[in-house]
């Protein structure tokens, strides 16, 4: 205090460490990609969450910001003659941006010289991963927030929007089993129609876009209509779910493969063309999408095909939601198990790799069950 008074009276601004009622000023943090700087602050109430917000900020702005912002400096009176249309020339910004945040390496050709009419729009196709927005990759959110408009499924989390840019459209065009549908084809021309008109098209989808996500039949459409199309993976729900159970789908001990397969096909029916045999085998680990309405019949294919009725399995619904149930079974149980008035989507697993978590479970509930 005495400082800080002798200080004031001699009309020198003051900053006491840990004394924010005693500073006059107070230091912030910085992040540094000149031409581009980022000031944080909290007014000294918590200059160790300002720095937590730095590092966070720094691990977001690819190291590549300072060579694209200089670059955007030399070449903006060329833009401006370039692009006399304010339409044209925000959207070549917008493109301009994109490839900065992008990490990609600034390079002369930024795309000053590009002409009005190649401004139009493109599809990035995103994996929102199985719901906990953390598990979103660093590429996915800069895709959400370059974003014009968002079509996203039914299962992608509310936390997972909260991460894209506010002005942003949202469109829900999800599918969900036995409900009210968006037909892929209205699906496809939704897109095609957005990106015609010059948007940036984020087509977000559960998981990861390649394992079942249809992404084949939007990718072809778009190939064949000639607009550009990117994609971005997510987290599966198989590997999440590995994750959090802490089982590896492939320990060398009990497995040396590992087989993803659907348990719903097109009509809504168990698939009639999988490979039994094959999936029967006791050395792969099968991890089985959308099955809930159809494990009693998955199970008895197994049965049928040779698969041990002691095999352990477990059926993860809601994986990384607040949703998320595990049950523990054996392959038997499982054949008798009913999932009826289960909203949530249901993965199975089963395999030899799920012994240890089934041993551990009855362990703690054979401790429960004798205090």
């Amino acid at each position: 205090a005495g400082l800080s008074g002798a200080a004031l009276a001699q009309s020198v601004p003051c900053n006491i460490i840990d004394r924010p009622r005693w500073c006059d000023f107070t230091f912030g943090s910085v992040v540094n990609r000149s031409p581009v700087v980022v000031g944080i602050s909290t007014g000294g109430a918590a200059p160790v969450l300002g720095q937590a917000i730095r590092r966070r900020i720094e691990t977001m702005l690819p190291g590549t910001l300072a060579g694209w912002a200089e670059r955007a400096r030399s070449i903006r009176t060329e833009v401006m003659q370039r692009f006399p249309d304010f339409g044209a020339r925000r959207a070549f910004w917008s493109r301009f941006a994109d490839k900065a945040l992008s990490g990609q390496s600034c390079v002369d050709d930024s795309g000053a010289h590009d002409r009005p009419e190649e401004t139009s729009g493109r599809v990035t196709l995103v994996g929102a991963g199985p719901g906990d927005a953390e598990l979103l990759t660093l590429k996915a959110v800069r895709a959400l927030q370059s974003a014009d408009v968002i079509l996203f499924d039914a299962l992608v989390s509310d936390d997972v929007l909260e991460l894209a840019r506010r002005e942003a459209r949202r469109m829900l065009v999800g599918k969900r089993g036995g409900r009210p549908s968006c037909r892929q084809e209205d699906i496809n021309a939704t897109m095609l129609k957005l990106a015609r008109q010059g948007r940036h098209v984020v087509r977000l989808k559960a998981g990861d876009p390649m394992v079942f996500g249809r992404a084949g039949e939007e990718i072809d459409a778009l190939h064949a209509a000639g607009i550009p199309v990117e994609v971005i993976p997510g987290i599966t729900a198989a590997s999440a779910a590995a994750a959090r159970l802490q089982v590896s789908l492939t320990h060398r001990d009990h497995a040396q493969g590992v087989r993803f397969v659907t348990g719903h096909a097109r009509n809504g029916e168990l698939p009639d063309d999988l490979d039994w045999c094959g999936l029967a085998d006791a050395k792969t680990t099968l991890m089985v999408y959308m099955g809930g309405r159809t494990a009693n019949r998955l199970a008895g294919r197994l049965l049928a095909a040779g698969m041990p009725s002691h095999t352990p399995a477990a059926t993860i619904t809601a994986v990384s939601r607040p949703a998320e149930e595990l049950r523990l079974m054996t392959l038997g149980s499982l054949a008798q198990h009913d999932f009826s008035g289960v909203d949530e989507p249901v993965l199975i697993g089963i395999g030899r790799v799920f012994a240890a978590l089934t041993a551990a479970n009855t362990d703690a509930s054979r401790a429960a069950s004798i205090a």
